[in-house]
Order: C-alpha cells, then structure tokens, then sequence
C-alpha cells in the first residue's frame, strides 16, 4: 500500500479520496489554487501545498505544478478525483515517467475511450450498440450536412474530447447544424484544447444508463449495477438514482456484460463507467466511457454497501479486487441530488459567495459529501456543486421518502442553491413514477413558466 497520496483535486471529491486514504492509513497531500486557501479539503489533508492563483489553467490544470508538489511531498501515488487531469493521457505520462503511480486506468485506455470517436469505433468492433453516425471527425459544415442528410435529423454535434456537456450541440435542421457545428467546435477547443467534433443520431428524450465497472490487474473485471441519471439540466447531471426505475434483471445482465466487454477491450484497470442512451422500447446505444471515478459514485456504493475510492486505491497498488467487491449485491435503493450554487428559477445561473448559515442533514440513511461549511466563501472560478445528499431506503419510495425529508432539513443562506427545484423534483408525480427521461426538467420549468404566466 502507499505510503503518502497527492489529491490533484480540490472541493468535495477531494475531501472523499482524503477519507478514503485515512481509513486506509495512507498520509495525504493537498494541493490548492489561492481562491481555496480555507477549504476544507486543506484544512482536513496532512500536508497542503499552495500550485497558483484561483484560475484552475494557473493551478489545477499546470501539470508541472502538481508534480513539483509531489515531489516536494514524496508521494508514492496521486489521485486525480474527476474533471481536471482525471483524463488526461499526457498527465499519466508524466506520472510514470517520475516514478508516481497514477490511481487510475493506463495512458493508452484513456487515449481509447478518451476520445469518443475512437470510443465508438471500439465498441462496434467488441459487438456493442452505438448510435448511427460519422465514421470520424466532420472536418467542414459541408461534411457535417452530408452526415446529417445521411442518418436524418435530429442529430447531436459532440466533442471528441468532450465531457460535462460541453461542446455539445442538437440540430433539427440544416440551419441549426452549420450553426451549432461552429459553435461546438469553439466550446471544444476552448475548454479542451481540441475542436474536434463528430455527428450521430439524436435520440430524443431518452434513459441516461451508466455501469459502473471495476478492474484490476490480475484479469479480474466487473461490473457494480446501474445508475439512472436523466434528470439534467444543459446536459449536466443534477438528480441520479440506483437501480434505475426502468431496469429489468435481464436487461441488466445484458447492458452489464457489455459494458466488461467493452472494458476488456482497452485493457482497462480501475473505476470507470460506461454511459448508455436508451429509447422508450428499451434499446440501448453506447455513448462514451469515463475513465475516473464518477460524481455520483456514492449511489452505487450505498446500494452495493462498498467503497469505490478505496477499492481504487487498492487496485493502483497492485491488489487484486476485494473478495466483498466481487460478490458485491444489490440490497438498497439510492438517490442523490447534487447541491449546486446554482439559482434554479433564473435558467441556473451561477450563484458564488459567502455562506452564512449551513447546516447539512442527518439522520438514519442519509448520506452528505460536501466541503462547504458556515462562513465558507463559495469561490466563481470552479464548477458550482457545493455538496451531495443520498438517501437509502429498502425500496425507492422509502428512498424518495427519506430523500425530501433531507432536503427540507438542508439549510444554506448567503447564496441561491439548487435545492427547491429538487424538493419539488421529488414530490413530482412522474419522478415518483419512475416516469422521466432527459427532457425532465425542460419539461418542468416549461409547466412552471406556464403557470407564472396564466
């Protein structure tokens, strides 16, 4: 086992891989931008060193930095959490090349399933489901309306390297996709460094399945069950539940063993998920694989009652999965909402600043991930979540149950957050159907808009 571990990471994902390292008995090395001098992922880390100013491409992002840190603190390993360098191929690179385990998959899986084009092309040669669409990168518009006319609209422009919603655009017609191929295009090379995009058919209104899969280096992959993750907002999770609704023990087994399938065929080792689309007749496409541990990992490990980031951190120290991983089973139902500063009645816009009052729920099976506390200043630079509740029940009602019941009790003053809009999520008659798909919540604030102008 490692003897000390840098998180490359900051808020509460970094707060959980700390947790993690602790019960493990690993020492922890922080690392923050000067905007997160007082969180508390520094304050609750064994050592914290200071790599730039708030930009996250001045500190987060510089690669050089995080190494200089490491070698600085002699860590065995580092830990990216999610979004950053999490899936970054260089990064892991650099890693290995100064002697530092990357808790994480190899360089060349990333590179695989990091880019979605060749993502795609590698689970039509494993046998698994995709969408209609290019065989590559639309280079011109000419192109992309050639595809288009080919699989009929509407269709989807993604980022090859794209991830968080970004660089995504639908299009409905031939307007709509010269414009948002230019569009999706200059988000991309924004915010990762690589315009390039490709087209395949949109399916409207479907599931968001994801399987989460484990993988360790003696041969052994499996996977740990669904997550439903439709209800989004700008394509960007805010509600995930575990099991979906939908699933059928069958369909399961299915999605489940394409899903190794598909992990087996880049040779991956870790936490990973594989992202599915699925139609209202219960066909399912495969979308793209995350190589990282995921935002709403902890519905699967509250389902399954394991820990991922542990089981992480054993697998990139060379051990084989845990004897209770792989006979893991489904004994609960899960939920979370994840708690962005976000204003929900003013189309989510960002809502940064101190926090005066913060009191988080509690009680039997509610779970809370978050590094804000009362007097804690929000900083505008980063992503706007603040903080995740689950709640657990025997069935998904007493799960939904015990999920509004913590919500009411989740207290923030000083800035707006997403939590009214979830409280009236789960009171929702469909949501408490099982009935939602990702046109969910447009669905919702189009029924409230409707209401305020009657």
């Amino acid at each position: 086992m490692f003897q000390k571990v840098l998180i490359a990471n900051r808020g509460e994902i970094a707060l959980r891989v700390i947790r993690a390292c602790k019960e493990l008995g690993v020492k922890t090395l922080a690392v923050y931008s000067e905007a997160d001098i007082d969180s508390l992922h520094v304050q609750l880390a064994d050592e914290a060193i200071c790599i730039g100013p708030a930009s996250s491409a001045d500190s987060y992002l510089k690669i050089d930095r995080i190494i200089s840190a490491a070698e600085i603190g002699n860590v065995d390993a580092i830990h990216p959490g999610y979004g950053f360098l999490a899936e970054n191929a260089h990064f892991v690179d650099v890693c290995k090349s100064c002697n530092i385990r990357f808790i994480g998959p190899s360089s060349s899986a990333i590179r695989a399933m990091g880019d979605k084009n060749v993502a795609r092309e590698t689970a039509r040669k494993a046998g698994v489901p995709v969408t209609p669409g290019s065989d590559g990168i639309i280079e011109t518009e000419q192109e992309a309306l050639k595809v288009a006319k080919k699989i009929g609209y509407p269709v989807m422009i993604k980022a090859v390297a794209g991830g968080g919603g970004k660089g995504m655009r639908p299009a409905h017609n031939d307007v709509s996709l010269v414009q948002g191929f230019h569009g999706a295009r200059m988000e991309a090379e924004k915010a990762f460094g690589n315009a390039g995009v490709y087209i395949e058919k949109l399916i409207v209104n479907p599931r968001h399945i994801e399987f989460q899969i484990m993988a360790d280096s003696h041969g052994r992959t499996i996977h740990l069950g669904e997550r439903d993750c439709s209800i989004q907002r700008r394509n960007q999770k805010i509600v995930e539940e575990c099991p979906s609704p939908v699933m059928t023990a069958a369909l399961r087994k299915k999605m489940g063993a394409d899903a190794v399938k598909l992990a087996k065929a880049v040779n991956y080792e870790g936490a990973g998920t594989l992202e599915f689309l699925m139609d209202a007749r219960g066909n399912y496409y495969f979308m793209e694989m995350n190589t990282r541990i995921q935002v709403e990992h902890t519905i699967t490990e509250e389902a399954y009652g394991i820990d991922l980031v542990k089981e992480q951190i054993r697998i990139a120290a060379g051990e084989p999965l845990s004897p209770h991983m792989l006979n893991a089973k489904l004994c609960f139902h899960a939920i979370q909402c994840r708690i962005n500063a976000e204003d929900p009645f003013a189309n989510f816009q960002p809502s940064p600043g101190r926090i005066g009052l913060y009191y988080a729920p509690g009680g039997r099976g509610v779970r809370v991930d978050s590094h804000a506390y009362c007097g804690y200043t929000i900083p505008p630079h980063y992503d706007s979540l603040i903080g995740k509740v689950i709640a657990i029940g025997r069935t998904r009602s007493n799960a939904i149950g015990r999920l509004t019941r913590a919500l009411g009790e989740y207290m923030i003053t000083g800035i707006k957050t997403t939590i009214p809009f979830q409280e009236a999520i789960m009171r929702n008659p469909d949501f408490q159907r099982g009935d939602y798909n990702t046109g969910f919540v447009e669905k919702i604030i189009a029924s409230r808009a409707a209401e305020f102008n009657r």
